[in-house]
């Protein structure tokens, strides 16, 4: 009767709630802040955790408790406060230009704090934090000479897309703990020195983009900081499953975002680091090839994939645009960089 009482009593528990919220962007008077109310997973991500313990956290992060209609208050420095409410999905997205000036409010590298919560109560749910949950938004400080935007699979981080069935990917991303991925050779440094700049202080801005979707943000931001690469936005999409009815986007995901960050900063150029294992080169020449005076450089780490390989020279081997630079490693990317005045 005591193990029918718990099991009971697991079932009718209220689940508990937080907003998570996602490293983004924005400019002195324009925020883009995005976030989702899920159901607080208390996920723990440790060194020395076992495989049972990363599957554990796999199936967490996979299995989110949505929260649709929820309504959302962003509270501003200046104690203005901003409302929206989530969708179907649970994602809540603050998109608009204000009359208070954020660069006032933000640190030395850029980066403004700001706090969201539930404007009202969420039935049948515990919120937890004290209902105040903490969100940060880049804007690029002035000194910055020009920004980066760089894919983070198998471009900094080994996943394996171009595997047989992506069979790599799934075990990579899914089944190993972010404390054991290591980084591609050389990237940490590289990324630090092209956020440093020329004058090795220009805090220049560092925007990371994947196709993986949101579910694994907290799985990306570890790995980032525990391989000493710069902090920065991290632009992931949303978990389509077969099920899902809900318009496909018109653009692909990376060409989407990077349009976003060209248009949020017309007078900052930006350098594009991918990898030559899908989509990266043509995505890359097409907005090199439309934004020809923003793009000061594009560098893609080859994979060994000879079919891929040879698919991506017709599309770069004549490309005269921009500088496009196929390298197998970051020392040669550094070098170039060094060469063209981006880094000291």
């Amino acid at each position: 009767m005591r193990i029918l009482s718990r099991l009971k009593d697991h079932l009718t528990a209220k689940p508990e709630v937080k907003l998570a919220t996602y490293h983004s962007y924005g400019t002195a008077s324009h925020l883009y802040l995005l976030g989702r109310a899920i159901d607080d997973d208390k996920l723990q991500m440790h060194k020395d955790q076992s495989f049972l313990r990363t599957l554990a956290n796999t199936y967490k992060q996979f299995d989110s408790y949505e929260i649709p209609g929820a309504e959302v208050a962003l509270l501003l420095p200046n104690g203005e406060v901003l409302k929206t409410e989530t969708n179907a999905a649970g994602y809540f997205l603050f998109d608009k230009t204000i009359s208070l000036n954020l660069r006032d409010y933000a640190d030395d590298e850029g980066w403004v704090k700001l706090h969201v919560s539930f404007a009202g109560e969420v039935p049948n749910s515990i919120i937890t934090n004290g209902n105040n949950f903490e969100a940060e938004l880049l804007i690029p400080p002035k000194k910055a000479s020009f920004g980066v935007i760089s894919d983070i699979d198998d471009t900094i981080l080994h996943t394996g897309v171009t595997s047989f069935l992506k069979w790599r990917l799934i075990k990579n991303s899914l089944f190993k703990n972010a404390h054991h991925r290591i980084s591609l050779e050389g990237s940490p440094k590289f990324y630090r020195d092209l956020h440093d700049g020329k004058t090795g202080d220009e805090k220049n801005p560092m925007i990371y983009l994947s196709n993986s979707p949101w579910n694994l943000y907290q799985y990306l931001c570890l790995f980032l900081k525990i391989n000493g690469f710069p902090k920065g936005p991290i632009l992931l999409r949303h978990f389509r499953t077969p099920f899902d009815k809900t318009l496909r986007p018109e653009k692909p995901h990376k060409q989407k975002e990077i349009i976003n960050i060209l248009k949020t900063y017309p007078h900052l150029n930006f350098i594009l680091i991918g990898d030559s294992g899908e989509h990266d080169p043509a995505i890359y020449t097409d907005i090199a090839a439309q934004y020809p005076d923003r793009i000061l450089a594009i560098y893609l780490r080859s994979v060994n994939h000879r079919r891929q390989m040879k698919r991506v020279h017709s599309i770069v081997d004549n490309f005269e645009t921009v500088p496009v630079l196929m390298v197998e490693t970051s020392k040669q990317a550094e070098e170039h960089a060094r060469e063209m005045g981006f880094i000291k």
